[in-house]
Parts: structure tokens; sequence; C-alpha cells
């Protein structure tokens, strides 16, 4: 076994001198980035057994850069251990079943939790738990830690402000809102309010709702301000007010929306999520709209998604209630109460058809 590191200025290069002195059969054994470059180590005749009897010192080793101590042998066997560790992790000894941490952890990464949440929620499970109890108990962690505000704004009601980016379906949920709650308990006992004075037209579609509902819709581009508007309608039970939509890099406006309904006295304001979006997005836009007291948080747009383990993160990171879930346009059918128990569960069968999806597309790609 002949064993020798190659420096070059990349790796191509160093694959090319490697080529050249010892041929097309010599195995790349490990490689790194160093100083000016990259260094390969690479064997010939590789014999794993001859390599940890050398290392033992029981067998001469044909070595071009020392002897039996030398670094590169060193640098190999630590790269064998961490490959062969990597590998016993991930598939077990023999083709045997994955380990059943690494099991769970691709689990719940396949939900679209992070690494890092995911570890939280495998340091619960205890190492007595056999193989068919340590998904449930995991799936049982996750929902412990979901907050969800039990269906108070359409019991209660109240003045609700939703706040949140452009596009994320605020009227949408707000007309949802407003139509359930007028089955509920009759539509004279609902309004609707447009805060939105920063876009021309932007009361028109709650308008259109309002009509369609027969709920009175109210504004403030008339120059009113909002305290004087919700004293006008102080009989309502439930008050539902739109604003606009602040981009979360929209400092400006976003602090605007803090200072009005942050002091606007009696106001509950819930941050509107939507699903489909990236997981950094979201924690950026629930840092920007957490600069206001928020009651906790809606998410729409579940029937876009590919996974909800990134909301679902960030709702849990900011210690925000989910109150209520959309999932369509129809009016007011695509509206939910959230449930912990059935997030987790509708995050595991999305996963699952995710997954299935993209399999199904793999295999019509080969086709």
């Amino acid at each position: 076994m002949k064993i020798k590191k190659y420096f070059a200025a990349d790796s191509r290069e160093a694959l090319r001198l490697v080529r050249e002195e010892q041929g097309p059969e010599a195995m790349i054994i490990a490689n790194r980035k160093v100083a000016g470059g990259v260094e390969i180590i690479a064997a010939l005749d590789y014999d794993e057994q001859a390599l940890r009897r050398v290392e033992a010192g029981s067998e001469p080793a044909a070595i071009v850069h020392g002897g039996p101590r030398d670094p590169a042998l060193t640098a190999m066997r630590q790269e064998i251990d961490a490959l062969r560790g990597l590998l016993e992790s991930r598939l077990g000894q023999f083709g045997a079943a994955p380990a059943p941490n690494a099991e769970l952890r691709a689990r719940l990464e396949a939900l679209g939790l992070g690494a890092e949440f995911a570890g939280t929620l495998l340091a619960e499970v205890p190492d007595s738990a056999r193989p068919e109890q340590a998904w449930p108990l995991v799936q049982a962690a996750l929902a412990q830690r979901i907050a969800v505000t039990d269906d108070d704004i359409l019991t209660q009601g109240g003045v609700i402000a939703l706040v949140g980016p452009t596009g994320v379906g605020k009227t949408t949920m707000i007309a949802k809102l407003a139509a359930r709650y007028a089955l509920r308990h009759g539509k004279r006992h609902v309004a609707l309010v447009s805060a939105d004075d920063f876009r021309i037209g932007a009361g028109e579609q709650l308008q259109i709702y309002g009509r369609l509902l027969g709920v009175p819709v109210y504004g403030t581009e008339d120059g009113r301000s909002l305290d004087s508007l919700l004293d006008e309608l102080a009989a309502k039970h439930l008050v539902l007010i739109d604003t606009a939509g602040a981009g979360q890099r929209d400092q400006e406006l976003a602090e605007r929306q803090a200072a009005l309904y942050g002091d606007t006295e009696g106001v509950k304001t819930y941050l509107v999520l939507a699903a489909n979006v990236q997981r950094a997005v979201l924690a950026e836009v629930a840092e920007r709209f957490a600069r206001q007291p928020l009651a906790g948080c809606l998410i729409t747009k579940i029937d876009e998604a590919a996974s909800l383990g990134e909301v679902l993160e960030v709702a849990v990171r900011r210690q925000l209630p989910i109150a209520y879930l959309g999932d369509g346009q129809r009016v007011p059918e695509d509206l939910h109460p959230a449930r912990a128990a059935a997030l987790v569960a509708r995050a595991c069968a999305l996963a699952q058809s995710t997954a299935a999806a993209s399999a199904t597309s793999r295999k019509q790609a080969y086709v």
C-alpha cells in the first residue's frame, strides 16, 4: 500500500497529479482545503486492515512521508472514522434499519423543522423508548410547544386588528371571521374597519366583502381617527380591522402601525403568517411585527404550502399562540380554529404527501 499527499491550487489540478503518478486505480482517501489551495491524500492498493496493522506498529508501511505516525496517516484515519460514524448513524451496520434518532431527526426535518429545533424535541424522547413509541412521543413534544387561543375571537369577540406583509391574506381572513361570527351571533353585531390609509382604493375589497355579508364597513381615510371610530362602534360585539400590508423591511410603516394599534386601547393585534413562505422570511416578518404587542397569529395559505414546520417553528420560537388557519379562498368554509394536535397531524400528512409527489415526479422523469 502506497500513500501520498498531493498539494495543488485546486481539486482538479490535485487529481491530475494523482492520476499522473499513481494511475487511475488510485483511491482518494481524504481531501481538505489548506492555505493556498487543497490537499489530497491518495492511496494505491488501499487496504484498511493493513492500515490498522501499520498504526498498531505490527507491520511496516511504504509511506512517502515519514513512518507509521506520519500526519497523513492520522488525517486519513480520522476521515475514515468520521465517514464510518456517519454511515452507521444513517444506515446501521450490514444494511440494518437506520438508527432511531437519525430516523426521527430525518422525519422532523421533513416536516420543515430546523435541525436545532428538531434536536430539542429529540432530547425529550427517553432512551428506553421503543421505536414504535418514539415517533408519537416526538409528535406529542411538538404539540405541547404549540400554543393556541381556543377560538377566542369568534367566542368572545372584541376589537381585532390583523397585521402582516402584503399578500398574506389579511382581508380574506377578516371576511372569513366576519362571516363565521355573523352565522353564529348575527350580522348586526359585526363591523369591519379599513385602516389602510397608505394605498389608493385599499378598502375596495373589504367593501365588496361587506356588501356580500351584509356587514357595515367603515374607514379612516376621511380623516377620522381610529379611536373616534371605535368609540362609534362600541356597541358592536366584534370589530375587525384590516390594516395596510407592511413589508417586513418597511420599517417606517411597521413602526407607524405599531404606534397606531399599540396605543389604541382595547385592540388585540394578530400577526398573519403565510405558510408557503421560507423560514428565514417568516422569522424576519415575526421579528419586525413583534415590535408591537401581539395577541397571537393566524396562519394562511396552508393549501399552498409544501410543509408546515417552518411556520410552526416561528410561532413557537416567538411564543405566538395560533388562533386560526386558512387553507383556501372560500368564505367562510376555509377557516379552522387552531388545535395543536391537529396541526401536528396535518404537518405529518403534508410531509408524506409532499414526499410521495416528489417520488412520483422523479419516477416520471426517468420514464
